[in-house]
Formats: structure tokens, C-alpha cells, sequence
């Protein structure tokens, strides 16, 4: 066997799962002019925030009576204010046809994704006694050393607690609870995956952004907060971010 043979055998890419924290932007009227400017407002608390990222605009949620959508002129508005379009979510057929034409990829409806799929049993199967299912315990990451601007830190399935200084401009994010013991001047997304029993344990609250769930407060709303600066816990309850004292 040559060594081109050789090197035609080693493969050259991997096909591989990935849970990546994206934005929806949920339409809930087809007026884009009123849509940039709440946009814009909205870009301006946390321009950093906003800065080339991913996003899928959520079109299902569109009344039926307001026409139909420029869904061309919506992306350009989006990435006019930094947010760039991955795909779309969508049911009607006028959406799916424009972004079939843009070559944009379409994901089915809010709750479509979650329902159950059963399969097709052919022959009767002799059904066991179910074992009890076995407690999982989530993995914690402990982080020791200063999180600097621009690091972004992720504790997939689990806790992230940071026991050192955290950045303006750093990430932090986990799928279950954030702890900072020590000042917190970056942004930090609990429950990334949905979690909204997540929370957020801050000793000293200066943040650019704190969210909970995609639940969201940006600096402009925690500095008007009487708690600004102080040691503080962050919770969900229904759409709401709770910020009270530890």
C-alpha cells in the first residue's frame, strides 16, 4: 500500500453533536421599522453583548394578518446591529419559501422539536421490571486564577464556580448554577439550557449582563438596582429576574 493510500485512509473531518448557547429573536409584528428601533435601544445597553452573535429569528409566532414578511430586509437589519442569522423558525408557507430562496435553513415550530416519537414494536416484547434509575451527580467547575477580558468559560451539565476576580468583557456560562467569589464586572448566563431553577451567587455585583434561563438584565438595569456592588443572588421566578441580597 503507497503512503497516498495511507494518508486517503486517515480522515480528515469529524461529525460531531454540539449544545450551543444561541438567541431567538421572537417576532411577535411585521414592522421592521419599529423592530430596529426597540433593536437598536436594546443593542445599546450591552453593545459587547451584541457583537457578531448567532441567531435564529423565530417567525412563528406572526399574526396571520399583517402581510408578508421581508425576511431579506429583517437579516440586514439584524446584522446591521450585529446579529448574525444561522436559521429560522417558521410555519408558514410564505417564510419557508423566502428563506428556502436565501438558502437559509428552516427548524420547525416552538415545541415541535419536543415531541415524542414512538416506535413501532413488530413482534411483543417480554417487559422487564424497570430498575430504579441511579442519582447522577453534575460535575462542578472550579475555576482558581482571574477570568480575563474576552475568556468565556463554559460548565457543560453542571455548576461554575469561579473563586477569583471576573473581567469586564468575560463570559461566564453553565448549565446549571454560577458562584463568583470576588468582584463580578463581566457577564454571566446561568441555565443556559433552559434551567430556570438556576442561579447566580455573586459577592460583589457589577455586571455587564446577568441572565437567567435567557431571562436578562444588562448594566444599565443592574446599576440602577439599590443592591449595585453588593454581595447578591439572582433567580428566576416566571419571566422575572429576582436580584436579592446574600
Amino acid at each position: 500500500m503507497s503512503q497516498a493510500d495511507l494518508l486517503d485512509q486517515d480522515p480528515v473531518f469529524q461529525l460531531k453533536g454540539s449544545m450551543l448557547a444561541i438567541t431567538v429573536l421572537e417576532l411577535a409584528h411585521n414592522d421592521l421599522e419599529r423592530l430596529d428601533r426597540q433593536l437598536a435601544e436594546k443593542v445599546a445597553q450591552a453593545p459587547n453583548f451584541f457583537q457578531n452573535i448567532p441567531l435564529v429569528l423565530a417567525l412563528d409566532k406572526l399574526p396571520e394578518g399583517e402581510g408578508n414578511l421581508d425576511l431579506a430586509k429583517l437579516m440586514e437589519l439584524c446584522r446591521n446591529r450585529g446579529l448574525r442569522t444561522l436559521a429560522i423558525r417558521a410555519n408558514r408557507e410564505e417564510d419557508i419559501a423566502a428563506a428556502n430562496a436565501l438558502d437559509l435553513p428552516v427548524l420547525p415550530p416552538s415545541g415541535a422539536r419536543e415531541k415524542l416519537v414512538e416506535p413501532v414494536e413488530t413482534r411483543k416484547k417480554v417487559e422487564k421490571p424497570e430498575k430504579p434509575a441511579e442519582p447522577t451527580v453534575k460535575p462542578t467547575r472550579i475555576i482558581t486564577t482571574p477570568v480575563r477580558g474576552g475568556q468565556q468559560i463554559y460548565a457543560q451539565g453542571g455548576d461554575l464556580v469561579v473563586l477569583a476576580p471576573v473581567s469586564a468583557g468575560a463570559e461566564l456560562l453553565a448549565d446549571g448554577n454560577i458562584h463568583v467569589y470576588g468582584p463580578m464586572r463581566g457577564r454571566a448566563l446561568a441555565g443556559v439550557k433552559g434551567d430556570g431553577k438556576a442561579r447566580i451567587f455573586c459577592q460583589q455585583m457589577g455586571a455587564e449582563l446577568l441572565s437567567v434561563a435567557g431571562q436578562y438584565k444588562t448594566a444599565e438595569d443592574l446599576r440602577r438596582d439599590p443592591l449595585w456592588g453588593q454581595s447578591v443572588q439572582v433567580s428566576l421566578s416566571g419571566d422575572v429576574l429576582n436580584i436579592t441580597r446574600l
